[in-house]
């Protein structure tokens, strides 16, 4: 179907389960620091009991308010993929709630990062099951479309497209090009050996702090 605003596109290649499973064991805040800090959602917020989570994007693009199109992405989903979907920040209408979340975790879908509005928030806060989401209305969707499949999206000012690394933990949500995880993996391990030192001398009473003034000189001219 390539009607427009109705485009479905056949999903992305995967990433291997190692690198998923890699990315799970790395915070969010590592990652971003070694992608320069400028991918990353803003504004979403995780609704569900603390999990890291890592799957490739399949995304969708739907009417405010209206679930239609997420209901047919669920066929271009995959064990190991995340749903990323661009609701446009409305929060008047809720585009899904506890049944298509826990369809979704049945297909093996890895969670749900929505720029838009959920409900049944209290039952999703009882699962571990990744959901980010922007706000809770009790006010359920509608069923009309349009909606496209597989197309770039923008969720919470991070642009997605499909096939990205989506990885996400309480901090938030980023996403990562295939061609870039790699180096951004190896950025994020030897930042994490950096920081573990850093909590050492802590611990021991010789944390350096003598770079404070040097750079506030340098900050003041």
């Amino acid at each position: 179907m390539n009607q427009p605003g109705w485009r479905r596109h056949a999903s992305a290649a995967q990433a291997s389960p190692e690198i998923l499973e890699t990315l799970r064991g790395l915070a969010v805040s590592l990652l971003s620091d070694n992608m320069a800090r400028i991918s990353g959602t803003v504004g979403l917020v995780p609704y569900h009991k603390p999990k890291p989570m890592a799957g490739t994007a399949v995304t969708v693009r739907t009417r405010p308010g209206d679930n239609l199109a997420i209901h047919r992405a669920f066929d271009f989903c995959r064990p190991g993929d995340v749903l990323v979907i661009d609701g446009g920040g409305d929060v008047t209408q809720a585009l899904m709630g506890e049944i298509m979340a826990t369809f979704a975790e049945s297909l093996g879908v890895q969670g749900l990062v929505i720029d838009g509005a959920i409900r049944d928030v209290g039952a999703i806060r009882e699962h571990d099951f990744p959901v980010y989401a922007r706000a809770a209305t009790h006010r359920g969707p509608y069923k009309n479309g349009p909606g496209e499949v597989n197309v770039p999206v923008t969720v919470g000012s991070m642009v997605v497209h499909p096939g990205d690394i989506i990885v996400g933990d309480e901090d938030g949500v980023l996403a990562i090009a295939p061609e870039d995880v790699a180096a951004v993996i190896e950025g994020a391990k030897l930042q994490a050996n950096k920081e573990a030192a850093a909590l050492r001398s802590i611990a021991e009473g010789r944390f350096d702090r003598e770079w404070i003034g040097p750079q506030e000189k340098k900050m003041m001219g």
